[in-house]
């Protein structure tokens, strides 16, 4: 008994009678190298009004808050996981942390969302400014650089979107219904005397179809199946959840430190036309030209291959089947062209003459040119060929050169090994964000709002890396 009554003596606990001969200094709360004061130095180290970021002037009333206050919020917020206002104004009274770095003041949630309002095109500015940091301080490699992107589904429920095809149904079913009380009034009103009201329910019938009917035009009008009406501008996408209205996140990734150094949303599902704009971004935002760009499938159209050979950028992009092959002897890729002739020969070294010129059909197309074997029942390897009633067939369009020197080059063995390190650079600051933040979806309405939110959490992600710098006294924040 004894011992344990020894043990109990020994234990801590809190004596909430204590009284405090000084007052506690709040700078000794946190550690020295804690990240809130990385936080606290890199914003201000920053000229705000040179960002653009609205710097508050209030000569009557109460103070405003300060615009570096609310930013350290902000971009602390986001490093921690901490997303909303509501949350990051429970943060300044919970959070240890969070109230060293706002010097015990605690602004609350509208104050904080107002300044995420007015300073949205600000933040791209901050995101350029953590590019330019981190190019100075030496972490950027522009040797080898990936661009790649992902769905991350909108705020807005895909549930409560329009669906055209719905609401065509709808309309067939309140049409059926209007008619059905319309006869029913009239039989009502040839068998009895007297004035007749029509029912109500045909008044809320007839709202809900002029309801439809307005949803349908604004489908129609856009030209979409699909669309939130609180969220027009997100498109239907292939998410991790499955198909839902999202957003495009674009990235540009250096590999060295796997710092994002070009960042955009986009409205379009897929990435063919996002190749040479976020090369461009980064070459904005670091000032250099990357020595080589990779990219996956998903960025090859021989437009913007040939846009980059023209701009004097290096790129490889993972070809896909179609082009690069698929390991059979008779596949496109085999078929080689001789332009003193004007002919393709086909691996059994037999020639395929000018058929005509198709006419492009969409934008970034050229004409394509035709070319048709005519052997026909004599070539031992039709059945192996082509099921072609009147012969194999290759089309040429105006891409074609350009888009065989990038498959030639993908044939190199340096250069396959470039591409096979695509992935591991692109992808990884997807999974920071996805696993590590826990981030899966917009917390904001808009594509304005979105590539804001956007640039902060790239922003957090270049922070993460530039504390392990600062901690070492080598972060040139100048």
């Amino acid at each position: 008994m004894a011992n344990r009554r020894n043990a109990m003596s020994r234990t801590i606990r809190a004596d909430y009678g204590q009284l405090l001969l000084l007052p506690p200094n709040v700078d000794d709360w946190v550690p020295a190298d804690h990240p809130a004061r990385f936080v606290r130095d890199f914003v201000d180290a920053l000229e705000l009004s040179e960002l653009g970021f609205h710097v508050p002037e209030a000569l009557d009333g109460r103070p405003a808050y300060a615009a570096d206050l609310l930013l350290k919020v902000w971009i602390y917020g986001y490093y921690s996981k901490i997303r909303s206002s509501r949350a990051l104004e429970r943060a300044c009274y919970d959070s240890i942390a969070m109230v060293w770095l706002t010097g015990n003041h605690a602004p609350d949630h509208n104050t904080l969302w107002r300044f995420w309002r007015d300073n949205r095109l600000a933040l791209r500015e901050l995101f350029k400014k953590s590019v330019q940091v981190a190019v100075k301080s030496d972490l950027v490699s522009l040797l080898l650089q990936a661009v790649d992107g992902t769905k991350i589904a909108a705020q807005s429920s895909t549930a409560k979107a329009w669906r055209r095809d719905v609401l065509e149904k709808k309309l067939e079913r309140l049409d059926a219904a209007i008619e059905e009380i319309l006869a029913q009034t009239e039989r009502n009103e040839a068998e009895e005397t007297g004035a007749c009201r029509l029912p109500e329910a045909l008044a809320d019938t007839r709202k809900r179809r002029e309801a439809i009917v307005a949803a349908l035009k604004e489908l129609r009008e856009a030209d979409r199946k699909m669309m939130h009406p609180k969220e027009p501008e997100a498109r239907v996408a292939p998410c991790a959840e499955g198909q839902r209205l999202g957003y495009n996140a674009q990235a540009v990734t250096e590999a060295r430190n796997h710092l994002v150094v070009a960042a955009e949303v986009i409205r379009e599902v897929n990435d063919q036309e996002q190749l040479n704009p976020m090369i461009a971004a980064s070459e904005r935002n670091t000032g250099q030209q990357a020595v080589l760009t990779v990219a996956d499938a998903g960025y090859f159209t021989g437009h913007q291959i040939q846009q980059a050979e023209r701009a004097g950028r290096e790129v490889l992009v993972n070809a896909p089947a179609d082009y690069a092959g698929d390991g059979s002897r008779f596949h496109r890729a085999n078929f080689t062209y001789d332009a003193e002739s004007d002919e393709f020969l086909c691996p059994l070294g037999r020639r395929l003459a000018y058929l005509g010129t198709r006419k492009p059909e969409r934008k970034q197309e050229t004409a394509t040119r035709l070319y048709r074997c005519r052997c026909g029942a004599a070539c031992p390897s039709r059945a192996q060929c082509t099921r072609q009633a009147k012969g194999r067939t290759i089309n040429k369009d105006g891409y074609y050169e350009v888009v065989l020197r990038q498959v030639l080059k993908q044939q190199e063995p340096l250069n396959r090994d470039l591409l096979r390190q695509r992935k591991q650079i692109a992808e990884l600051p997807f999974a920071w964000l996805k696993h590590m933040m826990g981030f899966r979806r917009w917390t904001v309405r808009g594509r304005e709002n979105v590539c804001a939110q956007w640039n902060l959490l790239c922003t957090a992600l270049n922070l993460k890396v530039f504390y392990g710098v600062w901690k070492k006294g080598l972060l040139n924040m100048t």
